[in-house]
């Protein structure tokens, strides 16, 4: 009797411990957010970095958030012309992880400069954009993770494609490889779930090219945004989101994505955009996440992670277009888990 209960006791102990690790392991380093010795600490981890183009320099707005020398994510926000902050809630998660997050305006985006000079916006140019980020940040294959979500994500697959060597992970969210296949997805799939009405009123818009009618984009966010976008009501949307389409950049957005979310209208640069037979070239860890309700296909999305070669999927169920809100406790657990697993070389 007694031995057992030597047993329970030490059973007890090493149950409490073990209960007092795990705590401490969420618990933020007491460095994490010091700026002590960094050459950021003037601005609070506010850095403007010149970026090269061929018609001349500019600059883009960045801010970094924790301290973590094996876990640093670059945030590319979609859009294009949209702002990092789609991002605000990362605040809310990655911190207790210690996890380090910087933020970033792309060129032509509301912080950063943006020249009205339509031959910036190309995809080629937004991925050496975001090499001469990476360099005056110091990332390289020891730490350096890129998220991109939406155009962010189109984004993270050409700068992986070209430069893999300097990622430790890529995380791809709410985008398929393929702009053909997210219109046929729209049309044939998405465009049937709205009233037959609705739907004949959008088309009759999209046919003449009203896109500037205010009727057109008041149809596709009371049926359209709030059932794929962002599944709450109006009211209840995050204030960084309404900011966030505040403060987009039109000229770029439509230039290349075209006038709405429901597939890419006109004449937009993306329209033909398709790297699904290169996916496989992709040999990094890398995590695709798709949600049920989203404008993307989420079982696209699925194969895509079985495409590249280190691949893994992240379904956000309850999740849509941003599932970062409208799914967000599964969609930061598995970001975090991914990002941890790949850290320590479980992945």
């Amino acid at each position: 009797m007694k031995s057992y209960l030597i047993l329970f006791a030490v059973f007890l102990f090493l149950s409490c411990n073990h209960k007092q690790t795990t705590k401490a392991e969420k618990v933020v380093s007491t460095d994490y957010f010091s700026f002590e010795d960094r050459d950021d600490r003037f601005t609070g981890g506010v850095k403007m970095i010149p970026i090269t183009t061929a018609k001349g320099t500019f600059n883009v707005w960045t801010k970094r958030m924790g301290n973590n020398p094996t876990k640093k994510v670059l945030l590319l926000h979609g859009g294009p012309g949209m702002t990092h902050e789609i991002y605000t809630c990362f605040d809310g998660y990655f911190p207790q992880e210690n996890i380090e997050y910087i933020y970033y305006d792309q060129l032509g985006s509301y912080y950063s400069d943006q020249p009205d000079d339509l031959s910036l916006w190309t995809t080629e140019r937004f991925v050496e954009e975001v090499e001469q980020v990476r360099k005056a940040l110091h990332l390289d294959s020891n730490n350096f993770y890129i998220l991109g979500q939406s155009w962010g994500g189109i984004l993270a697959m050409e700068y992986a494609l070209k430069y893999q060597q300097n990622l430790k992970g890529l995380i791809i969210s709410n985008m398929v490889s393929s702009i053909p296949e997210y219109n046929k997805y729209a049309k044939e799939v998405l465009g049937p779930q709205l009233d037959p009405e609705v739907l004949e009123e959008i088309e009759a818009i999209e046919a003449k090219e009203d896109f500037s009618n205010p009727r057109y984009e008041a149809l596709l966010f009371e049926h359209f945004y709030t059932k794929h976008v962002l599944r709450m009501p109006p009211e209840e949307w995050p204030e960084a989101i309404l900011r966030t389409f505040k403060h987009a950049n039109s000229q770029v957005y439509v230039h290349m994505q075209g006038h709405s979310e429901f597939g890419i209208t006109g004449n937009a640069t993306l329209k033909e955009w398709d790297v699904q037979d290169r996916l496989k070239e992709l040999e990094i860890p890398t995590l695709v996440i798709g949600a049920r309700y989203d404008t993307m296909d989420p079982v696209h999305m699925e194969w895509m992670s079985k495409e590249v070669q280190n691949g893994r999927y992240l379904f956000c169920s309850n999740g849509s277009h941003l599932s970062q809100y409208d799914d967000q406790e599964v969609y930061f657990d598995g970001v975090v888990q991914f990002i941890n697993d790949v850290d320590t070389k479980v992945f």
